[in-house]
């Protein structure tokens, strides 16, 4: 694995000024210290998206999101650590350093070739395709009337005959290895070498950075087979990419129907439906999850409506369920799959079918609809055992109680019914979700308890000593680490923060203007940004440190109070020295309160 120094990081953060960068996305203005714009990561009317030049931060106070340049450029491009490093690094002019390991860096090389094959075969293949003599291929696009528009969005070509793009390859003076490593060079059983794609209608399988890194090919006659892929490689890996996110995220993702083919993506893509990417095979993957989740606010899968198609759906819900996606699933009737319906009724009517997805929940309930028989008893049973099942699995109690009540309705069954069904698995342990429920819920509608809780003043003190520590560290770490221990916190992140500083402060690492490379959780970077761009109105550090040791000095010492109390009240079987040294430690604990302000 590549990794690089927390002196390069902060070289091409600190060279990278994140008013520039985010400016590029954001149409900012200056509103004080900050700058404001409408939030890239939700829709909003109102600016609520904060960049502080200062702190070289941004932080939305609508969505939470937040982070540094890296963070941000990371988020927007749906890239990983690496590729956002490179892009960062690029804007200055400066090239990362070769890896040490002399395979890795050849390898790095190869890659490095292997992108620049693609392109030229990209572009080499889109040119053919206007050629005369790709006539069979000029039909097909016609009689699927696709315009340029989108033959340029995606890059659609045509492969020529026998050994044209491998003559072409090794003229620009690419080597032997260089080309099969691409996968679109293959020798013959004679020791020559011919193209891998021939005749086919191609289609350029390029990541969100817009690097081709793959092919499909469609065959325009009978031969078989109708498709063939670029195999993994060093530049591809299949279950890690999605056909088409480079061109759907450049348009509004708030919504990402994943379809199963090419000629899916595109046919809606031609039809005005932009948001839309084809799955690399019908298996979706984790990573395939994670991109999706880092690009849209809800997938929609709306997979053929074969066996094949239902079954790609319940494994792709379940994937995409665990990674904390919003997921509804398309219903289509009349078509076998997103092509055809959009060609047969147009894109208005599928637009509607989108706003008509229903929810993984619904989805399941109606594949066992179709499997029992609800009008036989047994059958009714067992129908009522497995929606109790796929029930007990949302961890959101209002969001579970709603559908109790919905179902209840729909199939005649009572809510106390299902709901003693649900709440046996909730017991037993049984939900396969993260969460066990620990007591019984009511039908009664209420909402979800968060993990901790804590009052807003309370939230606020801990924020403040958490900013302190970042922005005054010197002058407060040594006189509140003797007093505020990580157990006196009651909110869980704040817990977490203030653990992770501790721990590197007492190392002597007091550069905390790093604290969000010292996190990799989203939720723990977006509450340290919101604390960092939160104005505390600290006009005096000294004191602003004294009279949190004061609070927290007094919340300790009354704590102590009560339970001493507690003992004495009910210890009748403390042992007289026992008690004389509970009431002493009691007396002293009065005193010290009364000096306390």
């Amino acid at each position: 694995m590549v990794r690089y120094s927390e002196e390069l990081i902060d070289e091409i953060r600190t060279n990278n000024d994140i008013v520039d960068v985010v400016s590029k996305y954001v149409t900012l203005k200056r509103s004080g210290r900050n700058f404001f714009g409408l939030c890239p990561f939700h829709k909003e009317k109102s600016p609520s998206f904060a960049v502080s030049p200062d702190k070289q931060i941004f932080h939305c106070f609508g969505c939470g999101a937040g982070g540094n340049v890296i963070h941000f450029v990371s988020k927007i491009e749906g890239l990983d650590f690496k590729d956002t490093l490179e892009l960062l690094a690029n804007r200055i002019g400066m090239e990362l350093p070769s890896l040490d390991n002399y395979e890795d860096d050849k390898t790095a090389k190869l890659k490095k070739r292997v992108y620049e094959i693609n392109e030229i075969a990209a572009r080499f293949y889109h040119e053919n395709l206007y050629k005369p003599t790709s006539k069979i291929a000029q039909d097909y696009i016609k009689k699927r009337k696709l315009d340029n528009r989108t033959l340029k969005a995606f890059l659609i070509g045509y492969s020529g005959n026998f050994n044209e793009l491998y003559l072409l390859l090794k003229q620009k003076g690419f080597t032997v290895e260089e080309m099969l490593a691409s996968s679109l060079i293959k020798r013959t059983q004679e020791g020559g070498f011919i193209d891998s794609f021939r005749k086919r209608l191609m289609f350029p399988i390029q990541d969100v950075r817009d690097r081709v890194i793959a092919f499909g090919g469609r065959v325009l006659d009978d031969s078989k087979p109708k498709y063939i892929n670029s195999p993994e490689n060093i530049v591809y890996s299949k279950g890690r990419n999605l056909f088409g996110l480079n061109v759907a995220k450049k348009h509004d993702t708030k919504k990402i129907i994943i379809v199963e083919g090419y000629m899916d993506a595109i046919s809606l893509y031609q039809r005005g439906i932009t948001n839309v990417v084809a799955s690399l095979g019908t298996a979706m993957t984790e990573a395939q999850g994670r991109l999706l989740r880092r690009h849209s606010e809800q997938v929609i899968l709306g997979y053929d409506a074969d066996g094949a198609g239902q079954a790609a759906i319940l494994r792709g819900m379940e994937i995409l369920q665990n990674l904390g996606c919003d997921i509804r699933v398309l219903q289509i009737e009349g078509a076998k799959d997103p092509d055809e319906y959009v060609v047969k009724y147009g894109p208005e009517r599928f637009q509607k079918c989108v706003d008509n997805s229903i929810s993984l929940v619904e989805f399941k309930v109606k594949i066992l609809k179709k499997e029992l028989n609800i009008e036989n008893t047994n059958d009714k049973i067992k129908f009522l055992n497995e929606i109790a099942k796929i029930l007990a699995k949302i961890s959101n109690q209002m969001e579970r109680e709603i559908y109790i009540t919905k179902l209840s309705k729909e199939y005649q069954i009572s809510q106390e019914a299902i709901q003693a069904e649900v709440n046996k698995l909730l017991f037993a342990g049984n939900t396969g979700s993260k969460k066990l429920e620990k007591k019984v819920v009511t039908m009664k509608p209420q909402i979800e308890e968060q993990n901790n809780s804590v009052s807003p003043a309370m939230l606020k003190r801990e924020n403040m000593v958490i900013y302190l520590l970042i922005n005054e560290t010197e002058q407060c770490y040594e006189k509140l680490k003797n007093v505020i221990q990580v157990n006196d916190f009651k909110d869980n992140l704040n817990k977490q923060i203030l653990k992770k500083l501790y721990e590197e402060l007492e190392k002597g690492n007091i550069n905390t203007s790093h604290i969000l490379d010292w996190f990799e959780e989203e939720n723990i970077i977006n509450h340290i940004t919101e604390i960092m761009a939160y104005d505390f109105e600290i006009t005096d550090v000294q004191k602003a440190v004294e009279d949190l040791i004061s609070v927290y000095e007094k919340e300790k010492l009354v704590s102590r109070r009560n339970d001493i109390i507690k003992q004495l009240e009910n210890g009748e079987s403390l042992e007289t020295e026992e008690r004389k040294l509970l009431e002493n430690e009691l007396n002293s604990i009065i005193l010290k309160l009364a000096k306390i302000k």
